[in-house]
């Protein structure tokens, strides 16, 4: 299923053209990197299995989430509300990524969801999945949103 274009949630109002926030996008562009080589570290001294599958589908969630918002602080949008979260995810394709990666992050999105709200437990290959995936994206990600030289 193919999820919304990103300009209906502008239509919507959930997301709203403001002017750029370098000092927000610079915070969130190095929490996703944090975030990232906590991962790295995380894999080398935790197993994925059932027991540390859910965390590491939270932990890969918020570093894509986290990059995706910091490139629209910097773009000049933000996303709040309900529905912002699928608002930031169809802005994913919006800077570039493949209608697979797209509906790979909004499988990840409603995972992440269900974990925190319903108390979903996710297996160990699913985690094994998301991990790849971030893995994969991350760097393509973030290279387009290298803190900007006049947010130096």
């Amino acid at each position: 299923m193919k999820i919304k274009d990103f300009d209906e949630f502008l239509k919507l109002g959930i997301v709203k053209k403001q002017t750029s926030e370098k000092s927000r996008g610079n915070f969130l562009i190095k929490e996703s990197e944090k975030n990232y080589n906590y991962l790295l570290e995380l894999i080398k001294k935790i197993k994925i299995d059932d027991l540390s599958a859910n965390n590491y589908i939270k932990v890969c969630y918020d570093i894509i989430m986290s990059s995706i918002r910091a490139k629209m602080s910097f773009d000049g949008y933000k996303a709040s509300g309900i529905r912002a979260h699928e608002a930031e995810v169809a802005y994913f394709e919006k800077i570039g990524f493949s209608e697979k990666d797209v509906l790979f992050l909004d499988k990840m999105r409603y995972y992440r969801n269900g974990i925190l709200y319903y108390g979903t437990i996710t297996s160990d290959e699913y985690a094994q999945e998301v991990i790849d995936f971030t893995k994969k994206i991350y760097s393509k990600l973030t290279s387009d949103i290298r803190l900007p030289i006049s947010a130096i």
